[in-house]
């Protein structure tokens, strides 16, 4: 599951490193450059669904390997796209193509492995996730100023997706909790129906709708800040070429350490607290970033990036444990919330920093995250310690 985020979230990030370059070279402005980000994770965001249905009736692993390969396929044709038009309506098939990974992963390893364990099993996929996404914007910024293409920089990071997909094929276990979605003997209309119907209940369900609601506001500012940093780092009164403000995104690290670790807080202390703790702390990146000093820059966006993936790791295995029924649809809703925040609110970002600058930025941000942090003290559920530590 690792190298299937890995070979998933390389793609959908590589563009955020290219960005000044890519709007450079067709020649388009801030805004409209970060759709190359946007049109590939709106597209993930409607297919979740979709997945989760195909999912249920084929099987878990056989669905997210026929993702990335697709998806893999698709980031190759994308970079033979004579306009930015036709680039981004292949970055949105590449997208529709990726959503067959997170529509599905948290329900696999719920089935596939023990619930005590589930939570960190759900850290370690986040994990592979913040790899995938580091590795894309580190590989693909650099080659791609080295070599004078985002083009070339885009065929780098495919190259990393085609070996963790086929190592992902080649190692994941066969599946042993898999139940088709209404038996065996179901029919496709039957499917669609019951896929429909646990979907609607989890919207109604206010527990779940929270859930649903923190990715879209925590995601959705966490993207904004990756896809404008490179130019706030290129412009005055920094002006670092691209490939060191590249460097920069090494911050996921901080999330791919903090993902697991989340899971063995939240399974110890209980989900809400933690959760909490982690959404205070990125308010203490953000401020820090407001700092007009790359080593404060940088220091901010490493807490935030620890903070927002420690979050994610504790919502995200929370959607798909705690319905009784449609783990599946739960956790494509969760991340059709997820990708919409992405592709929506990393868009608005940029119309704030066109306007107000970086503090503008910050601001925006800042008040998604409060949004969310008082959504989650009113609405999620609580345990005593002594019951979160039973747990």
């Amino acid at each position: 599951m690792l190298l299937a985020g890995i070979a998933t979230f390389a793609q959908l990030y590589a563009p955020q490193a290219l960005l000044p370059q890519i709007a450079e070279s067709f020649q388009v402005t801030i805004a409209e450059s970060s759709l190359m980000v946007s049109m590939g994770t709106g597209g993930l965001a409607i297919a979740v669904v979709p997945w989760s249905l195909v999912a249920d009736r084929i099987g878990r692993k056989r669905t997210i390997s026929i993702a990335v390969v697709a998806a893999t396929l698709l980031g190759l044709l994308s970079t033979a796209m004579p306009t930015f038009e036709l680039t981004l309506a292949v970055r949105f098939l590449e997208g529709i193509a990726l959503g067959g990974v997170p529509a599905v992963a948290m329900a696999y390893i719920n089935e596939e492995i023990h619930r005590s364990d589930a939570a960190v099993a759900g850290g370690t996929f986040v994990a592979g996730n913040t790899i995938g996404g580091l590795s894309g914007r580190i590989i693909s910024g650099p080659v791609g100023e080295a070599t004078g293409s985002w083009e070339i920089g885009f065929l780098a990071v495919a190259a990393l997706s085609i070996l963790a997909s086929i190592l992902f094929m080649l190692l994941t276990p066969q599946p042993r909790g898999f139940i088709p979605m209404g038996g065996t003997g179901s029919t496709l209309g039957q499917s669609i129906q019951l896929t429909l119907s646990n979907a609607w209940k989890h919207l109604r369900n206010p527990v779940l709708l929270a859930l649903y609601t923190q990715p879209f506001l925590l995601m959705g500012g966490f993207v904004a800040i990756y896809n404008y940093l490179g130019y706030h780092l290129t412009k005055a009164p920094f002006f670092l070429p691209v490939w060191v403000s590249s460097l920069v995104f090494l911050a996921y690290l901080a999330g791919t350490f903090t993902s697991p670790f989340a899971g063995r807080l939240a399974s110890q202390y209980g989900r809400k607290r933690m959760l909490l703790i982690f959404q205070s702390i990125t308010w203490v990146g953000l401020a820090i970033m407001l700092v007009p000093n790359i080593v404060a820059i940088v220091s901010g966006l490493i807490i935030l990036t620890a903070a927002f993936f420690g979050a994610h790791a504790i919502t995200s295995g929370w959607s798909g444990s705690f319905p009784k029924f449609g783990r599946a649809q739960s956790t494509a809703l969760y991340n059709l919330s997820y990708y919409i925040g992405s592709s929506v609110l990393g868009f608005v970002g940029g119309l704030f920093f066109q306007q107000w600058g970086w503090p503008g930025l910050v601001g925006m941000v800042g008040a998604l995250f409060l949004i969310a942090f008082v959504i989650a003290a009113t609405v999620l559920p609580g345990r005593p310690l002594q019951a979160a530590r039973q747990a």
